[in-house]
């Protein structure tokens, strides 16, 4: 927006009115506000990709029978990082999101316990995550891929037992 008076650019909420709008000043000189609705509705939200993916992967985590995330090689790259000091556990690992103005699609990468029924982990980790990522955001999910990549048999060590052995 220019300032046309001064010849300047002034950013989006510096408090001068957007190109097309003018205010009203009052007769004291002061700023009066005109009547433009809901104050919900004068910005834009942006959420992004990284922020849909954390809170579908915790949505994920909290369904019984899901006892990982990510494939094998990014849950040995995960292992590994989270042994280094600040490295901590990602939460988005296993996770992928595109997010768009209102609507979302998510992929996700699961292993699950040897044992239970994967068509019934898989719809309640889509019931969970996209209860989860609705409620937080307000974006519509349009879809949620689940990938089974492996299966967690009882008598399987972790990667994260493993590498808790060598250090």
């Amino acid at each position: 927006m220019t300032d046309s008076a001064q010849g300047r650019s002034e950013p989006e909420g510096s408090g001068y009115p957007a190109e097309g709008r003018t205010l009203e000043k009052g007769n004291a000189g002061s700023t009066a506000r005109k009547a433009l609705g809901d104050p919900a509705t004068r910005g834009r939200t942006t959420i992004a990709d990284g922020v849909v993916e954390k809170i579908a992967g915790l949505a994920a985590r909290d369904v019984v029978g899901v006892h990982a995330m990510g494939t094998g090689l990014s849950r040995t790259f995960g292992a590994v990082r989270d042994r280094v000091p600040g490295g901590g556990r990602s939460v988005s690992r296993g996770v992928k999101a595109e997010v768009g103005e209102v609507q979302t699609a998510l992929d996700l990468d699961i292993v699950v316990d040897y044992g239970v029924s994967i068509v019934d982990v898989a719809r309640a980790v889509r019931e969970n995550v996209i209860a989860a990522v609705e409620r937080m955001t307000g974006l519509e999910v349009v879809e949620v891929n689940v990938a089974v990549g492996d299966v967690k048999l009882p008598d399987e060590e972790d990667e994260d037992e493993r590498e808790q052995r060598v250090q």
